[in-house]
């Protein structure tokens, strides 16, 4: 993918095709790490307002000001949807946010992370061990592949599968089409739910409502959700999911006190309310 943004002046500024015509600018203090992979230029900055910030190919993965609200709503939603999930999937999301927030669920067994880039983990765990932690669990097994190809080789194995992607462009791109749902739901046990990053449906009307089309098509549940992030152009993104059969627009089980003291932003109040859609939204679905 061609890396459109720039710095100019000591401010890092986010310019996309995906979403012409808007430019989301940071002011920087320092470069922690800049350095290309096999799959995309990575870079890590510390800005000045916002502390640390991850960006893959000019887009902002994330601030360490707001990567608690993409974080947990990614992970909790679906699996306090879950009446039990005891074996779950995470694909993407190398700076271990999403094993963060699912670790805390003490009724998991065992966590697959598949992640294509393993230079991204190690510039999380240099840099951004807040995150990162997440990795230290012993339920959690670490898959250096492609998610794409990874989630065809299960079946019938996971409760929960969460898709922490990149935009659909360049790594990310081949997890925003319908084979890869249609393995994600072959990948499911009996009741299981997919939960995927799902764009902002102010800014990818066309995306959004292509995800939902295909979840539409092959759950007998499926939802969107949305959340405000900050240093995401636009300020919201969202999150699709699909369910083979419990309810998604509330949780499933209770949360003790000490579980969401832990939390930012989670809440039994905020999973309900993320699925009230603005008049525009719902005419997409």
């Amino acid at each position: 993918m061609k890396n459109y943004s720039k710095i100019l002046d000591g401010w890092f500024s986010e310019i996309c095709p995906m979403w012409p015509g808007i430019a989301l600018s940071l002011e920087i203090e320092e470069v922690l790490y800049s350095n290309k992979s096999k799959f995309q230029q990575i870079d890590m900055f510390l800005t000045k307002n916002h502390g640390k910030m991850l960006v893959l190919d000019g887009i902002i993965q994330l601030t360490q000001s707001d990567e608690f609200a993409y974080q947990e709503m990614l992970a909790h939603v679906p699996l306090f949807a879950h009446p039990n999930p005891e074996n779950i999937l995470v694909i993407g999301g190398g700076d271990g946010g999403i094993l963060r927030e699912a670790n805390r669920h003490d009724c998991i067994k065992n966590i697959d992370f598949c992640e294509v880039d393993e230079e991204v983990i190690k510039v999380c765990k240099e840099f951004l061990p807040d995150l990162a932690c997440g990795f230290d669990d012993d339920r959690v097994n670490v898959y250096i592949a492609d998610g794409n190809a990874f989630v065809q080789e299960r079946t019938n194995k996971y409760d929960v599968i969460i898709v922490d992607s990149s935009d659909p462009i360049g790594p990310g791109e081949a997890l925003f089409e319908p084979l890869f749902y249609k393995n994600l739901k072959k990948a499911l046990r009996k009741d299981g739910i997919i939960a995927t990053q799902g764009e902002s449906f102010f800014l990818h009307k066309e995306c959004v409502k292509n995800l939902m089309k295909i979840t539409k098509s092959l759950f007998p549940f499926y939802a969107y959700s949305y959340f405000l992030v900050p240093t995401y152009p636009g300020g919201n993104i969202g999150i699709c999911l699909g369910s083979m059969g419990p309810e998604l627009k509330k949780p499933y089980r209770a949360m003790t006190e000490n579980f969401q003291k832990q939390l930012k932003y989670y809440t039994p109040q905020i999973h309900k309310a993320s699925f009230v859609m603005p008049n525009f939204a719902m005419n997409l679905f």
